[in-house]
């Protein structure tokens, strides 16, 4: 089963979880599955048919933009990692 890590910006709105755990094959199908659990997660991170511009979202280590994006395929123990942008100076 994949694992989602949560970034600590976004636990609240996940019950305060450092990682959920979901169905699915794909980084599709699992933040899904991650926003039917936790529904306050959803404009955070889903924009339209992607993910919001400032996320950055990682499968095992790799970028999914440098893989199959949103259909990258996730093997049952893989790692998803979402990562909110930092903008500053």
């Amino acid at each position: 089963m994949p694992e989602i890590r949560i970034p600590p910006v976004l636990r609240a709105e996940a019950g305060g979880s450092r990682t959920v755990d979901v169905e699915g094959a794909s980084v599709r199908e699992a933040l899904d599955a991650l926003v039917e659990a936790h529904p306050a997660l959803a404009s955070r991170v889903r924009s339209g048919d992607g993910v919001p511009t400032f996320l950055n979202v990682f499968v095992d280590g790799e970028d999914i933009r440098l893989r199959d994006g949103l259909e990258t395929p996730l093997g049952p123990g893989a790692k998803v990692l979402l990562l909110p942008a930092v903008a500053g100076g």
